[in-house]
């Protein structure tokens, strides 16, 4: 299967039930590089958390150190939600801040998870919160807490808890995996002998959007990932593909050939009648809804090779974003409207993923890698989720947005592509 790069490329030259089983693909998590500044926070093991068989205080401080915002410690000591914390002494340890926790099984099976955040600060109690959870749902438990600790210091939300869809590949078996934002907990929305594309989230987070070329052809699909109903909602004469949605979720915008060259086209969440959006005598595709779903923004050939314009979602003049470059393609609007990531290529050489100032124009490189693809922002906007290609695989990576702490998830052989954020709404 090409790559998306490589099919939107040769365009341009010529013209199943969610699983509820945990998949068979296995990650390692990879951290590199250090932040400029960062909260040094003690997160120790929770106690009794071996009855649960899930490192709860483990996995806090992963997703807090994966965000690139802080230096999470293990504690030298027990602590759970009753210790007695003195801020002095873990001032003078170097901790800002300190979570403790426990773990209890309940007669009915279900877990009891407790946890607070002192501030070593100021010398007082930030937070205090229980969950009753399921077995199933224990590493869930673990990235909200993260979360409510990222809350509680940085003052925004976390996305801990949030979800990536991506597709891995293996010979030529396509599985569309639906996983947590650190890799783990996956689970199979699709398994095809065919290519899997272009996943995108709904804005509710209930249902994806996909191309699936199991009927030998290109076609838009949507599906419910709690029921696992599937629908067509393009299947056109010719190809039919780069399905994004708008923020409403009433709509999604499309690339079809359905006139013999790749426009835009405006469709109906529910499937119906295309509305066209643009009349270019270029290809036009790779469209993404802005935040506030008054712009979109597509990549076009119609300056000559693949460059990034916007317009308005109403339909009407197109702008050009782009100009440092040979090609830039790919792009993903931060949540606030203030950023595009995208995939540029300096000259004839690398495709490295970058960002833009969309005030300034500003461009910024984020890798030192050479074949980045798919870039997909975190819905808080700390983070940009794509895939690069290393010692011959395609696999996920994690960056921040000055680029200086990355985490790679790291399969077991198979390819890994596509990657998609998810909403919050979990």
């Amino acid at each position: 299967m090409p790559s998306r790069r490589q099919a939107l490329a040769a365009l341009c030259a010529t013209g199943a039930a969610l699983a509820t089983r945990p998949a068979a693909a296995q990650f390692r998590v990879e951290i590199s590089g250090v932040g400029a500044t960062q909260i040094p926070v003690v997160i120790g093991n929770f106690r009794d958390e071996g009855v649960a068989g899930v490192a709860i205080g483990a996995i806090v401080r992963a997703d807090l150190a994966r965000s690139g915002l802080f230096r999470a410690a293990d504690s030298p000591q027990p602590l759970d939600e009753r210790s007695s914390v003195v801020a002095a002494e873990w001032r003078a340890r170097g901790a800002d801040a300190v979570v403790g926790g426990s773990v209890a099984r309940l007669a009915d099976g279900r877990f009891d998870v407790r946890f607070k955040l002192w501030d070593a600060v100021r010398g007082e109690e930030l937070l205090g919160r229980s969950q009753l959870v399921v077995a199933a749902d224990l590493r869930l438990a673990a990235h909200r807490i993260a979360d409510e600790v990222y809350q509680a210091l940085i003052g925004e939300p976390g996305v801990f808890s949030t979800r990536i869809a991506y597709v891995l590949r293996s010979g030529r078996r396509h599985t569309l995996y639906v996983t947590d934002a650190d890799g783990e907990r996956a689970q199979v929305a699709l398994a095809s002998a065919e290519p899997i594309i272009s996943p995108a989230w709904s804005p509710d987070g209930g249902e994806l959007a996909y191309v699936s070329f199991e009927s030998q052809k290109a076609v838009v699909w949507v599906q419910n990932l709690m029921s696992g109903e599937r629908r067509p909602l393009a299947n056109f004469r010719g190809s039919n593909s780069a399905p994004a949605w708008a923020p409403s979720g009433r709509e999604l915008v499309v690339t079809l050939s359905t006139a013999g060259i790749a426009q835009l086209f405006v469709m109906p969440r529910d499937g119906g009648t295309p509305r066209r959006l643009t009349s270019s005598g270029a290809i036009d595709t790779e469209a993404t809804y802005a935040p506030d779903g008054r712009t979109i923004y597509f990549v076009s050939d119609r300056g000559g090779s693949p460059q990034i314009y916007r317009l308005p979602a109403a339909g009407g003049s197109a702008e050009r974003m782009t100009f440092a470059g040979s090609q830039n393609i790919s792009p993903s609007i931060s949540p606030d409207g203030k950023l595009m990531a995208h995939v540029t290529r300096q000259g004839g050489g690398a495709f490295k993923l970058a960002v833009m100032d969309l005030a300034s124009g500003g461009v910024r490189l984020l890798t030192d890698t050479s074949d980045d693809e798919s870039p997909s922002f975190a819905p808080n906007g700390r983070l940009i989720v794509y895939t690069t290609r290393e010692r011959g695989r395609d696999l996920l990576m994690t960056t921040t947005l000055d680029g200086k702490i990355k985490t790679r998830l790291v399969g077991t052989g198979a390819d890994m592509l596509e990657p998609a954020w998810g909403p919050f709404n979990r």
